[in-house]
C-alpha cells in the first residue's frame, strides 16, 4: 500500500451552516487541502450528513474498485468547491457572482437535481412524502447534495447573510445568523479564540517590548 492509503481520512469542522459552505471550506483556509483523495471526500460527505451510513459505504467500495473514476471525482468536487466560494463569496458582498462560477454550478445542476425523488423521508408531513436522494449513479456525484444546497442558498434571501472568516489565517465561509448580524468568526471555539488570546497578548505585553 502507498503512504496516502496509511493517512487518515481528515477531521472536518462543521461550521458554515449550510451543506455547500462545508464543502467550500475544505479548501479556503492555510491549513491545506483537505480532499486530497477520494477516500478524504467520502469522509467529508459522511461527516456533513450529506449521505446515509449504507450510500457511503457503497461509494467507498466503488471508489476502490475504480481508482480512475475516484480521482475523476475527486477532480470535479474541487471544481465545484471553488465554484461555490467564489459564488457565495461574490453574493455575500452584494457583488455579481463570476460568470465562470455561475456557469460551472449550472453544468452541475441537473445531475444533481437527477438523484432527487419523493418518497417518505425525513422532514416529511404524517402520512406524506417529502425529497428523498437516490444513491449517486456515478462517483463524482457524491457532491450532488452540495450542488443543490448552493443553488437552493444562492437563490435565497440567506445568500446576504454569507459571511467570511474576519481571521487573517482563514477564509472560511458562513451562514450569519446572529441576531444583530454582526458574527465575525467561523467558529468562536477556533478563530475567535485565537483572536482574543492575540488581543490579550497585546494588551499584556510590556510597552517597547
Amino acid at each position: 500500500m502507498t503512504e496516502t492509503a496509511h493517512r487518515p481520512a481528515p477531521d472536518f469542522e462543521i461550521t458554515g451552516g449550510a451543506l455547500c459552505l462545508d464543502l467550500a471550506n475544505t479548501g479556503s483556509s492555510s491549513a491545506g487541502e483537505k480532499l486530497g483523495n477520494f477516500a478524504d471526500l467520502v469522509a467529508w460527505a459522511g461527516q456533513a450528513g450529506a449521505w446515509d451510513g449504507e450510500t457511503l459505504a457503497a461509494l467507498r467500495r466503488r471508489g476502490a474498485a475504480d481508482p480512475a473514476g475516484a480521482a475523476a471525482a475527486v477532480a470535479v468536487a474541487q471544481e465545484v468547491r471553488q465554484a461555490i466560494f467564489a459564488a457565495c463569496t461574490a453574493v455575500g458582498a452584494g457583488e455579481p457572482v463570476p460568470a465562470a462560477a455561475l456557469a460551472r454550478l449550472d453544468a452541475a445542476l441537473p445531475a444533481a437535481l437527477a438523484l432527487l425523488g419523493l418518497g417518505p423521508g425525513d422532514g416529511a408531513a404524517a402520512g406524506g412524502l417529502g425529497w428523498r436522494w437516490r444513491p449517486p449513479e456515478r462517483l463524482e456525484q457524491v457532491v450532488a447534495p452540495a450542488v443543490v444546497s448552493a443553488a437552493r442558498l444562492l437563490a435565497s434571501p440567506e445568500a446576504a447573510l454569507v459571511r467570511e472568516c474576519a481571521a487573517a489565517d482563514c477564509r472560511w465561509l458562513f451562514l450569519d445568523r446572529s441576531r444583530n448580524r454582526s458574527r465575525r468568526w467561523c467558529d468562536m471555539a477556533s478563530c475567535g479564540n485565537r483572536a482574543k488570546a492575540r488581543r490579550h497578548y497585546r494588551r499584556q505585553r510590556p510597552a517597547g517590548g
